[in-house]
């Protein structure tokens, strides 16, 4: 009896054990199908990858790989990273913002052509690169940092580079720099202008993009207009206006004297022995002022006239340094100093060439000047 007493508890223990295995069989079953499954404790050796690894063909480029970078060659990249405009509602888009005494007048300054390395346009806007900015924005402003206070934005210029590209290629490089350019002064106007007067000003690439501007907003329109009633002057020093510039864009108007306001300033230095550049090419004339006397035609303006030229930020001015004639094709070619002595700089550029010294030659006559200007605006508005 005991025997088979024993026998029925061994069966029934047998079978509640099985039952209980099979339960947590289901309930293990049923959540991994919930995906509840705990992970795999972290490997050391096995880390997820948040970003792409880049593409074996394309190595990163390094600060150091654009110091050492070759010249581009005279055909653009086919494929740019085009992007949207900088936001320049963030400080950092700006070298310059608001910089200055606020004197009642605002100036818009363009940087000239800094980036050496890049193929076609700053699209890596680093730290060193916008050190460069700053450094050529600091002789320039001298020129205006008396008369206004002074807005710079940064922005994806066309590096030298982009220079030897053909027409086509080149466009496309201009266009992109030009769309931060405008980006900038779009913002400038909706948040910082509050129709005060305005003086634009820029150097060799920076002058062209001021030209640009006069194109996009300063035409026959109910903005236009309200901004050209505020428009002091245009300094587009270091480019050409052309008669077709301002037959094709009326406001666009190049200076005649001294006081005109709301007119573009414009000449381009050579020694008097080309015949071509990059900048006034052959065809072409230029529709230039002569800085040291006002003139537009060929009257030659004695060095007596200079009241300083300045080779180096913060430098004493050289007074009487050079002269200065408007020569057959409108460019302003520079008596009195040697050719050897002003080198051009850049391989763009022939000898004899004085595009990198534009400004400097007459550095105190356009201070002077951008301050008579400046004062006969406001003669004319009272």
């Amino acid at each position: 009896m005991r025997k088979r007493i024993w026998i029925v508890l061994l069966i029934v223990l047998i079978v509640a054990l099985a039952t209980i295995g099979i339960v947590r069989c289901v309930n293990a079953k049923k959540t991994a199908d919930a995906g509840m499954v705990p992970s795999p404790a972290p490997s050391d050796t096995a880390q997820p990858q948040e970003t792409a690894e880049p593409a074996p063909t394309a190595a990163p480029t390094t600060e150091a790989d654009t110091e050492t970078a070759e010249p581009a060659p005279t055909d653009a990249p086919e494929a740019t990273p085009e992007a949207e405009s900088l936001n320049y509602n963030d400080p950092e888009s700006w070298a310059y913002f608001a910089l200055g005494e606020d004197r009642g007048v605002d100036v818009f300054i363009i940087c000239p052509t800094v980036d050496t390395k890049s193929e076609s346009n700053s699209f890596d806007l680093n730290e060193k690169l916008k050190s460069r900015f700053i450094n050529a924005l600091n002789m320039e402003k001298g020129i205006f940092e008396e008369t206004g206070r002074l807005y710079s934005p940064y922005y994806r210029q066309m590096s030298i580079n982009a220079y030897r590209f053909d027409e086509s290629d080149r466009e496309k490089a201009k266009a992109i720099a030009y769309q931060d350019v405008s980006a900038a002064f779009r913002w400038y106007l909706d948040h910082e202008n509050s129709d005060r007067p305005l003086i634009l000003a820029g150097f060799s690439q920076g002058g062209e993009m001021c030209l640009e501007l006069l194109k996009e907003y300063y035409g026959d329109t109910a903005e236009g207009n309200a901004l050209r009633s505020n428009l002091i002057a245009v300094y587009a020093l270091g480019c050409a206006v052309t008669e077709q510039d301002a037959q094709d864009y009326p406001q666009i108007v190049p200076a005649q004297g001294e006081l005109d306001t709301g007119t573009v300033i414009s000449f381009d230095c050579e020694d008097g022995t080309l015949t071509e550049t990059i900048i006034i090419p052959a065809g072409i004339r230029a529709l230039s002022i002569n800085p040291l006397n006002w003139k537009t035609d060929g009257t030659p303006a004695d060095r007596s006239l200079n009241l300083g030229a300045v080779m180096d930020a913060g430098a004493e001015p050289i007074p009487a340094l050079c002269g200065a004639y408007i020569g057959s094709r409108g460019e302003l070619v520079v008596t009195d100093v040697r050719t050897e002595d002003y080198p051009p700089g850049l391989d763009i550029f022939p000898e004899g060439a004085f595009h990198l010294y534009d400004y400097m030659f007459f550095f105190t006559n356009l201070k002077q000047n951008a301050a008579d200007r400046t004062a006969a605006f406001f003669a004319e508005v009272r």
